[in-house]
């Protein structure tokens, strides 16, 4: 199930809505060619074409080779760069990395990893109450997903399987998460303690460590 996303950054500069639509499909997709986005969003190739263009001259997206689907030279695709990235909402970035850094010389590591502690079981409080009262693992990593994309994190599921795929296409809380990855942690802890008995978490791909997206991926006994 997919979960719109409104979270786009409405800054003076954000291109008009059908730019937003090419960068919302290929911040939720990754890498793709004119093409493929025209196909995707049901526009005309030229439309695309200019759209791409606009986003290219803007800084926004950048083009890379991918590899053919058969013989001959690598395709062109399109993909995000980083300020295409931080058109999607970044929480309080600057002032929450120099929050952490003031914790950490005046605190300590110590005092940091206890802010994080408290922050997860204010957290876990709040998505138990919306997630224990499901009984099904689908029902609660919908709910799970609901949650998560409310906050930002353009979040959905997926069958895989026999496997449930839990994705996020976006953190909103990457800049301190690359201050201290102990917010992630505590998020993949938190998701197992959600899915209980009823199967295992594993991160499978992760946005802080160059991939596309994070992604969770929670098998069943």
């Amino acid at each position: 199930m997919n979960y719109p996303n409104n979270h786009l950054d409405n800054r003076a500069a954000t291109p008009g809505p059908g730019y937003e639509r090419v960068l919302h499909w290929l911040k939720t997709q990754g890498p793709a060619s004119t093409a493929e986005v025209a196909s995707a969003l049901g526009i005309t190739a030229e439309a695309a074409r200019q759209q791409v263009q606009k986003l290219v001259a803007d800084g926004l997206l950048a083009g890379e080779a991918m590899p053919s689907r058969g013989a001959g030279r690598p395709r062109q695709a399109w993909a995000l760069t980083e300020a295409g990235h931080s058109r999607f909402p970044d929480a309080h970035s600057h002032l929450t990395i120099q929050l952490i850094g003031s914790i950490r010389q005046l605190f300590g590591e110590d005092g940091l990893d206890r802010l994080i502690t408290q922050r997860a079981e204010e957290t876990r409080a709040q998505y138990r109450q919306a997630v224990d009262p499901l009984p099904g693992l689908s029902a609660r990593l919908e709910k799970l997903a609901e949650i998560r994309s409310s906050e930002g994190y353009m979040a959905r599921v997926e069958r895989d399987g026999d496997d449930w795929l839990l994705i996020e296409d976006h953190c909103p809380i990457c800049a301190a998460a690359k201050t201290c990855q102990g917010f992630c942690r505590t998020e993949l802890e938190l998701f197992q303690e959600l899915v209980g008995e009823r199967g295992t978490v594993t991160r499978e791909t992760h946005i802080l460590a160059g991939g596309q997206r994070c992604t969770y991926r929670v098998r069943t006994p």
